[in-house]
């Protein structure tokens, strides 16, 4: 994806909030490819917040350059969807920065904790090889 203007500071490099906003881009092109997206997760009556957040800068990223985000999903058996990010620099090739999030499943009405995996998450994983 361009690095947009909107997304650097004066130096033209990407201000640290927007690498955040890289990681959500990143989950919801995972979710696009894979069949789990928000609104899939909103349909089986769930929330998904966001409750740690790990974001380690390695080098910048300027105006012009291009962010190629990484996305992986890291399995667990608790009932929370954990992903780790790389963001490499299209122009110059090297790592930008990594990290880490962890989402848990939620009844957004009442604001209850799933204890255990919903099924259609272990039906998910099922069908891309995920479960051991």
């Amino acid at each position: 994806m361009p690095i947009k203007f909107s997304e650097v500071d004066s130096l033209r490099v990407v201000w640290h909030g927007n690498y955040v906003r890289y990681f959500e881009d990143g989950r919801e092109a995972f979710g696009k490819q894979y069949g789990l997206g928000y609104l899939d997760v909103y349909e089986h009556g769930l929330a998904v917040p966001l409750i740690d957040l790990q974001v380690n800068f390695k080098r910048i990223l300027e105006y012009g350059d291009h962010a190629v985000i990484e996305t992986h999903f890291i399995d667990s058996p608790a009932a929370k969807l954990m992903f780790e990010y790389k963001i490499l620099s299209a122009k110059h090739g090297y790592l930008a920065c990594e990290g880490k999030t962890t989402q848990v499943f939620m009844n957004p009405t009442n604001k209850e904790l799933y204890i255990t995996m919903p099924s259609f998450m272990d039906e998910w994983k099922q069908k891309w090889g995920l479960l051991p």
